[in-house]
């Protein structure tokens, strides 16, 4: 790809990295929808460098404003000012390219999450390992006293995650559009915490050192329900799709949220748990039926997704203990 090449050559000389000519290779790199990403070689160094894309890869028509770039980039520095052993080393940034470039991480010893999962390799506590690293940002996020200025993003966060998840998705369920209307509303008005907005298992790199969370491109001040619900939603339905693992997957539910809540000391635990329950379910319905659908699910297990997800919808638990218990009860009744 001559082009990223190019814009890639730019990113590192004007970043006073290297010269264009350093660059012994450049090789793109698969995974997101929402960048163009790549690896760039020099001779005593590999990096990552990331351009956002103002049309994501997707079939669906989803546009975004590219200068979430720099709120990813903010992000990145606060996670590395929380929680040092998960971030990556930051090389810069560039308003002009909307790009920047940061360590490219790799070795036998690291691991995406994701994989670890589809694979059903063995647990390693991942899961509470990083409801405690997302515990322990959002509440420095919430202390007085903290910068929010560069996460002034809720309409990027809209355009983003509220509408693809949600205002899309309500357009195929008439009897739950207010329901997931009100959701919309709720995760636009709040500010909170510092959302990051893409907690995935995709973009979560496991070193001996803990979690890596990568690709913050919607972090914004937003609602603290967001960020675990968009989790637990990637752990539940792996959890549908793979019975072998459904207990542990299920199970990392709960230990993810008691890692999580240790650090919850902006408003009453229970008041977040109970906006997580409502919010998880609209989530699993929009990863069926909203703009960025679940690749790894076919037909029957999209319909699964679709009936569990609808009734939790109409009739929200009330805790992730009873979520957990009913999603069970439905499978054992349907032999699932």
């Amino acid at each position: 790809m001559p082009e990223l090449h190019t814009r890639c050559a730019d990113l590192i000389e004007e970043l006073g990295i290297a010269s264009k000519g350093a660059i012994e290779a450049v090789t793109p790199l698969t995974g997101g929808v929402a960048s163009d990403i790549a690896r760039v070689d020099l001779a005593d160094q590999s990096l990552c460098v990331k351009f956002a894309l103002p049309k994501l890869k997707v079939a669906a028509d989803w546009h975004a404003p590219v200068h979430r770039n720099a709120a990813e980039y903010a992000w990145l520095e606060v996670a590395a000012s929380v929680c040092p052993n998960a971030s990556v080393r930051l090389f810069g940034r560039s308003e002009r390219q909307h790009g920047f470039a940061m360590e490219f991480l790799d070795g036998t010893d690291v691991y995406l999450w994701k994989t670890a999962l589809l694979a059903e390799a063995p647990d390693q506590g991942e899961a509470a390992k990083v409801g405690d690293m997302l515990g322990r940002i959002h509440a420095a996020s919430a202390e007085r006293g903290f910068d929010q200025s560069a996460f002034q993003n809720r309409d990027d966060f809209r355009a983003l995650r509220i509408e693809p998840y949600l205002t899309f998705t309500a357009q195929a369920h008439p009897a739950l559009v207010g329901t997931l209307n009100e959701l919309a509303g709720i995760l636009y008005n709040s500010q909170q915490v510092l959302v990051h907005g893409d907690v995935s298992p995709k973009n979560i790199l496991f070193r001996p050192s803990g979690p890596v969370l990568l690709d913050a491109e919607c972090a914004t001040m937003g609602d603290a329900c967001f960020d675990p619900s968009f989790c637990l939603n990637h752990l539940v339905i792996k959890a549908i799709h793979l019975p072998t693992s459904r207990d542990r997957l299920l199970g990392d539910v709960g230990l993810f949220w008691a890692a999580y809540s240790a650090h919850v000391m902006w408003e009453p635990t229970n008041d977040l748990e109970q906006r997580i329950c409502r919010l998880l379910p609209a989530l699993m319905l929009g990863r069926v039926d909203g703009k960025s659908p679940v690749e790894y699910l076919n037909e029957q297990g999209r319909a699964q997704v679709r009936q569990l997800a609808m009734g939790l919808v109409s009739n929200p638990a009330t805790s992730l203990a009873s979520f957990v218990a009913r999603l069970n009860d439905h499978l054992k009744e349907h032999g699932k």
